[in-house]
Parts: C-alpha cells; structure tokens; sequence
C-alpha cells in the first residue's frame, strides 16, 4: 500500500528501485513539511511520516528522476497486467494525496508535496473490473485490488463498526471498522478507507507496529533464536521474561506515538538473563504495543480477532490475550490478506454477488483467554510505558 517507485507508463519499465514502507529516506520531506502536518492530517487522515506514500514519491522526484510517472506498485503492476492505469480507494487513501472525505485526489496535498503536475492513476471501487491480462496464459479477467491490510479486516468479516482484527507479519497491524464516515481524532491512530464497493465507502482506524516478525528475524540474526518456530520452544523455557523489558522499536516507534526516529532497548538485563528471557521480553514487547493500538481506539473491544504468519506462535497469541485482557481469536488461515482479495475479485467476477456470499463462513483456529490477573497485565504494560516514556525523553522530538 505504501511501496512507491518510478516508472515509464508507455513500456511499464521502473526508472527507480522501489521505496518500501519501512525506507525512511523521506524524513527531510517531512521536516520541510512540519508547519502543515496538522492541515495534511485532517484533509488525507494521515499523520507526517515517510511510512505513507507521498513523502516517498516527493523524496524520488528529488532526488532520482523527473520522469515518467511515479505511483504506489499497484498501480505499476495493474498497468503491466492490462494497461488499465488505476489504484482502488483503500490504496489511494495510503499515500496521503487523497481528499478522504471526497475520495478524489487532493489538489491541496499534491501542491504541497510538489507533485501538482503529477500523472495520477484514476481511483476504482475494490472490486470494480480493470480489464483482462493474458500473462498467465489464457485470458483472465483482473478485479479486486486492495491493500493488503484492508484486505485482512474483510477476511476476518470485520465489515460493521465495533470490531477489529490485528495481523501480525513483518510489522503488526490493527484496524477497526468505523463505518460509512471517517473518524479522526487525537489518539494517535490513522483514518482511512477499508474499501469501496459498489460505490460505498467504508472507513476504519489503523494503527501500526513497525517491527513484529522483523525482530524475531533480528533475534535470529544475533543467534538467540533459529526463526519464528523457535519462539515456543526458547521462550516456553522459562516462566516469564526474568524483569526484562523489550521495546522493539528497530525501526522506530509507529502509533500512537510516530516517533520513527526512535531506536528500540532492552532494560532489566541480568547474568542470568537467557535466551528464553530475551523471547518472553520481545513477545510482550509487541502484545504491549498492539494493546497500546486497542487503547486508542477509545472504544469497547470484546474479541481481538488475528492473522499472519506470527499467530501460529502460541506463546505469543497467549502473551497478547494476557496483556489485552480480551479473548484473541486466530484466523484458520494465516494469510487472510489473499482470502480478503480472493472475495474482492469474486465480488468483481460474479454478479449480483454479496460480501457474506463471497466470503466462508469464519471459524477460528484456536481461541485464546486471558490466563494473568488484570492487576499483573497493568503492571507489565507500566513497565512497558515505562520504558517508552523514557526513550522519547532521551530523544526530544
């Protein structure tokens, strides 16, 4: 959704690498651009950060090249399939361009990234027909685009306000359905589109974690872990963390607080500290930020419904029902995001079809209850805070 690069519309050749969402080469973008962070916000419901599309492409016509167009890859890859130039609303509502309440491509926001004179996909419906591709042989019509966490909400049939899902993949992400209008507010989360359908446009809240499988990927590169199924085993060595505390913001910190900037740390180290103390303390340190994330959504949660490859770490999904105090409930499929897209195109494909028709029924995998007292979760998640508060005071903005 936030992946950008530069490329020539009349062969579909990239003029440039592409940005990828954790590339934080945009900053000075966003610097220059303080003074408007708050109009930007309310007019796109996106906070200043080079996480979202369009510092990122201002940062490429800066500094790499002028020429032909420069787009999110979706846009990119529909071209090359069937010459359609075109990115759906969801997509569009991440790059910080988009007027969210209009839905159309905001003239203020592209002047201020200096991108006036941008050629800009059109916007479609998520499921809305794009064209036919015969790339894969015979000819197949393409239809349903989507970002690929929007496309998890509608997986985990998160299609009404109240409910919410969080994917944990090489970052995790929560988002809440919020309805037919866009909610903006001061805790920290983004506003933006779920998905258009049949020309209905439905909002929800996000809030991101930068580095959820990233940091277990740095533990295994470090040598404490051998991968992602190593977590159990190393971390279900030792009953609890042994006071360590992991904040693992390797790449910064994401909502509530938009700190990128900030570098993770590890306190409460001993000589006895092992390696399933390392594990306990970074699966606690991303349940705290997810729960940090469900805080912020300032409204009641009974059920935290998950995805992603992550979930299948039991220790992990007890450890977020733990902290969350809430009942977390696992997707039976782990990449919901191409179930999500899966039901977008049969919605495109088929007529007269519905979203409860398009999609399986939902049955989760497993089902995880809080095993710790509210007392000891609030007394983790302080030391966590703790330790949040204390990075962002060692670091001013």
């Amino acid at each position: 959704g936030e992946t950008v690069l530069a490329w020539d519309p009349a062969t579909g050749r990239p003029l440039t690498d592409a940005l990828v969402w954790q590339d934080r080469r945009a900053e000075s973008v966003c610097e220059e651009l303080a003074p408007y962070a708050d109009e930007l916000r309310e007019l796109t419901g996106l906070p200043l950060d080079p996480y979202f599309a369009a510092p990122k492409m201002a940062w490429i016509r800066c500094h790499l090249t002028r020429e032909g167009v420069v787009t999110t890859t979706d846009a990119w890859l529909v071209r090359r399939l069937t010459g359609a130039y075109v990115t759906d609303a969801a997509t569009a509502s991440r790059t910080q361009l988009l007027d969210l309440d209009r839905v159309q491509w905001s003239p203020r926001a592209l002047d201020l990234f200096g991108l006036a004179d941008e050629r800009l996909p059109r916007i479609i419906g998520n499921a809305q027909p794009v064209g036919t591709t015969k790339e894969f042989g015979r000819e197949i019509p393409v239809t349903g685009l989507a970002v690929d966490q929007q496309a998890a909400l509608l997986a985990q049939r998160v299609t009404e306000p109240g409910g919410a899902k969080c994917t944990y993949g090489t970052g995790a992400f929560l988002l809440a359905h919020t309805g037919d209008t866009p909610r903006r507010g001061g805790s920290g989360l983004v506003s933006c589109i779920a998905w258009n359908l049949a020309g209905r446009t439905s909002y929800c809240l996000d809030g991101q974690v930068y580095t959820a499988a990233s940091a277990v990927s740095w533990l295994t590169d470090l040598g404490v872990i051998r991968g992602a199924s190593d977590l159990d085993r190393v971390g279900g060595s030792v009953p609890d963390s042994g006071g360590v505390t992991f904040v693992p913001a390797l790449a910064g910190l994401a909502a509530p607080w938009w700190r990128g900037d900030l570098r993770g740390s590890l306190t409460g180290l001993g000589l006895d500290t092992t390696a399933g103390h390392l594990v306990r303390a970074l699966c606690e340190g991303i349940a705290a930020q997810v729960v940090e994330l469900v805080d912020a959504l300032e409204s009641p949660l009974e059920t935290l419904r998950v995805d992603g490859g992550l979930t299948r770490s039991a220790l992990l999904m007890q450890t977020q029902a733990d902290l969350l105090q809430r009942p977390v409930e696992v997707s039976a499929l782990p990449d919901a995001t191409a179930l999500g897209v899966a039901a977008l195109a049969r919605l495109g494909a088929e007529s007269g079809g519905t979203l409860d028709t398009a999609l399986p029924d939902r049955k989760p995998a497993a089902r995880y209850e809080p095993r710790i007292s509210a007392a000891e979760a609030a007394d983790r998640r302080a030391r966590f805070r703790g330790d949040v508060t204390a990075l962002l005071a060692r670091t001013p903005a």
